[in-house]
């Protein structure tokens, strides 16, 4: 049972369960739905963990999306990469395709939904991957979800060590550069998050002062 996934979300992930190379959902919806369940999102995120290529597997995805009656629009495609605008009439989600050569920090957890098995990565390696995506984007989603890893219980020093063997270009030292200047009030008032502004902004000084070589 996923916690905070939409219908629709839920059809496409139990869908697309048991394609093979198997597929790893991550990001928002796999903090929303499985592991803290403390806001929606509109994406499913899917890696194929070690692969380089999405292309077999997007024909896979397609094939199995449409003869389950679903409508499927093609955002965006490249070798590695592809973004799909999955409609069932009453709603939407975009599900994005990815090939992630890069290998895993932990293995993807096994988890159960709508009768089927679906894998997931842990809360640790969202974590590390929410801190590499941090550096690059900045965006008030990613900060939002690392502050809720770490509140419950995530180790946020370990993901600090563990980031470089996602991102080679991460250390804290830059993740600090990259905060230094950000606006997270504005942010959060565009992202509709306004009345977080406060633990965001505290949440934003913590990981500057580990950028100043403070501890966590």
């Amino acid at each position: 049972m996923s916690k905070r996934l939409s219908r629709l979300q839920a059809r496409v992930l139990a869908v697309l369960a048991g394609i093979e190379p198997t597929w790893t959902l991550t990001g928002g919806a796999a903090l929303a739905g499985f592991h803290l369940g403390h806001r929606v999102t509109r994406d499913l995120d899917l890696f194929w963990h070690g692969a380089r290529s999405i292309s077999a597997m997007r024909r896979d995805v397609l094939a199995r999306l449409e003869a389950d009656g679903l409508e499927v629009e093609a955002l965006r495609t490249t070798e590695s990469f592809c973004s799909l605008l999955v409609r069932d009439g009453q709603e939407s989600v975009v599900v994005d395709l990815v090939a992630e050569p890069v290998p895993t920090i932990e293995q993807p957890e096994s988890q159960h939904l709508d009768g089927v098995e679906i894998a997931v990565d842990s809360k640790h390696e969202i974590l590390v991957n929410k801190l590499c995506a941090l550096l690059h984007r900045s965006e008030v989603r990613d900060l939002l979800d690392i502050a809720s890893l770490v509140a419950a219980g995530g180790d946020l020093e370990r993901a600090m060590r563990d980031a470089p063997r996602k991102d080679g270009g991460f250390s804290a030292l830059s993740l600090g550069w990259s905060l230094s200047n950000w606006k997270v009030a504005d942010a959060a008032r565009a992202g509709g998050m306004a009345e977080r502004i406060d633990e965001l902004e505290r949440f934003r000084q913590r990981l500057l002062r580990i950028a100043a070589g403070e501890r966590p």
